[in-house]
C-alpha cells in the first residue's frame, strides 16, 4: 500500500468520525432547569431568605419511605399552623420525572405522599412554604426507590 492509500485511509476516518460527532451533538437532549431561568435569577433572594428562615427552626424536614409512600416531616415549630406552599421532586438528569405537589399538611406538620406518584430515582426535593408570618425554603437529597 502507497503513501497516497493511507493518507486517503486517514481523510475517510477523520470524515467518518466527524459526522459520528456530529450526529451525536445534534441528537443530544439538553434540559433546562426552568425555562425562564432569568425570572428565577431575579428572584432568587427569596430563596436566600427562606433558607435563612428555615434554618433558624430547631430541625430540618425529615423524609421516611414507607410502603404506603414518602412521609414529609415538617419541623416541630410547623405544627398546629395553617401552612401553604410546594414540595418540588427536581431530578437532574431527567426532566419527566419532575414533580411538583401542593404543600398539604396535617396539624403535625406531616404530608403523606402516595407510593407510585414519584418514579424511582436520585432527587433535589425543593420545599417552599409559608405560614402566617415568614417565609421558608429547604433543599434535601433523596433517593427514591
Amino acid at each position: 500500500m502507497n503513501w497516497g492509500n493511507k493518507l486517503l485511509i486517514t481523510f475517510i476516518v477523520f470524515a467518518i468520525g466527524m459526522a459520528y460527532l456530529v450526529y451525536r451533538s445534534v441528537t443530544t437532549n439538553f434540559e433546562l432547569v426552568e425555562n425562564d431561568y432569568y425570572k428565577q435569577e431575579i428572584g432568587y433572594q427569596q430563596v436566600i431568605d427562606g433558607t435563612l428562615q428555615a434554618n433558624q427552626l430547631s430541625s430540618s424536614i425529615q423524609f421516611q419511605q414507607t410502603d404506603n409512600g414518602i412521609i414529609v416531616q415538617l419541623p416541630d415549630e410547623m405544627k398546629n399552623k395553617t401552612l401553604s406552599g410546594e414540595i418540588w421532586f427536581y431530578c437532574a438528569y431527567d426532566q419527566k420525572k419532575d414533580i411538583k405537589i401542593l404543600l398539604e399538611t396535617n396539624k403535625d406538620a406531616t404530608q403523606i405522599l402516595e407510593a407510585g406518584k414519584i418514579k424511582p430515582g436520585n432527587y433535589t426535593v425543593k420545599i417552599n412554604w409559608e405560614d402566617d408570618i415568614n417565609k421558608y425554603y429547604s433543599e434535601k437529597s433523596l433517593t427514591v426507590l
